[in-house]
Parts: C-alpha cells; structure tokens; sequence
C-alpha cells in the first residue's frame, strides 16, 4: 500500500491522527497494517511497533494536545518504578509481562522525550518532578524551534531479554485441586493427636 494510499483512508480521521500519519508516511515510509481504526508500522527505527489512532485521548501535560501515537520499544522497568512512571506522565505505558515501554503524544519528538525521561526515572538519575519540569521546558523550548537532544533520539542502548513472565504462585504449585502434602500432613497430625 502507497503513502498515499493511507493518507487517502484516514482522510476523516481527526487532525492529530492525520498528521502524524503523514509525518510517519514521510520518515518510514508505508506502514505494515491500516485498520479502520489504526495505522501500524513495525520495526520502523528504533521503534518495536508505531501505532497511530484515529481514537484521540485528551491529554493536559504539559499542555492541552491529543495524543494519537503510540510508539513501543522493548524495556524491563524496575517494578518498584511503575507508580513513579504513573506519577510523571500517564501516557508513558509500562507492561511488565511484555518487557515493553511505550509513550503516546502526538509528535515522535514528544514520545523520544518522554522515554528518555522514563529511563531517568527507572534509573535514579531524575525524579518525578525533575522529568516533569524537564519536559515542560523542552516541549516549550521547541515551540520555540530549540530542539532538546532528548527530542532527537532515544539517549540509551536497546535492551533485549526485556519480558518478566514473573512466576507461579506457591499456592498453585503442584497438583490443581489436590490437597498439597503439607495439608494432608496437617491434617494426619490432627487427627493423630485427638
């Protein structure tokens, strides 16, 4: 499918999606999917996935935009981060299962900026409210065309060995619905001493 193509069926879409799809269609080229609802591209850069909706969510840090596209890499978050993440911008999206980070805004440079801030974060190298007063004063310096280094490219390695498939409870160990062999002890030790 051709650029063209694409832009030619999100051509009802909201402002927002259409851009950015036009601005993806422009650096990557033609995308992997296009759906109804969303346009895909995969392995585009440094990107695992780029994915563009025509579903827009209001977001107000730092200021009033609509964020429409998402862009995911791979990368293990230290689980005791998640809620710092949560607290510096709620469209940074963590799935710890997956090994991924992703970031939603409206602009690539938007979603560069706030993942190389969330690695900060992961890092102990910045907290919540240095990462936010950072992005605020780089999305403002930009408007004023002064393009941040951290608006420009991902600041860190790519990982690999990202997913956390966690483990079974205890309590599921061994057999589903058989007692375990500490409860039947348990219950051969009462029985024993009555």
């Amino acid at each position: 499918m051709q650029g063209t193509d694409v832009m030619q069926m999100v051509s009802s879409w909201p402002e927002a999606s259409k851009m950015a799809t036009e601005a993806m269609i422009k650096k990557y080229g033609a995308p992997n999917e296009v759906t109804a609802t969303r346009v895909i591209w995969i392995n585009n850069g440094p990107w695992k996935e780029t994915i563009i909706s025509k579903e827009e969510v209001d977001h107000q840090f730092p200021m009033a935009h609509k964020d429409v596209m998402e862009q995911i890499i791979d990368y293990r978050v230290p689980p005791d981060k998640f809620d710092d993440l949560a607290r510096y911008d709620g469209s940074v999206i963590v799935e710890r299962t997956k090994g991924t980070i992703a970031a939603r805004c409206d602009k690539e440079e938007a979603n560069f900026l706030a993942l190389n801030l969330a690695h900060d974060i992961a890092r102990n190298s910045k907290t919540v409210a240095q990462a936010r007063e950072y992005y605020a004063r780089a999305i403002k310096e930009s408007m004023a065309g002064k393009m941040d280094p951290y608006m420009q490219k991902l600041q860190f390695a790519a990982q690999t060995r990202t997913a956390d498939a966690d483990q079974p409870a205890k309590m599921m160990s061994g057999d589903m619905g058989k007692p375990s062999s500490t409860s039947r002890t348990k219950n051969t030790e009462t029985t024993n001493t009555k």
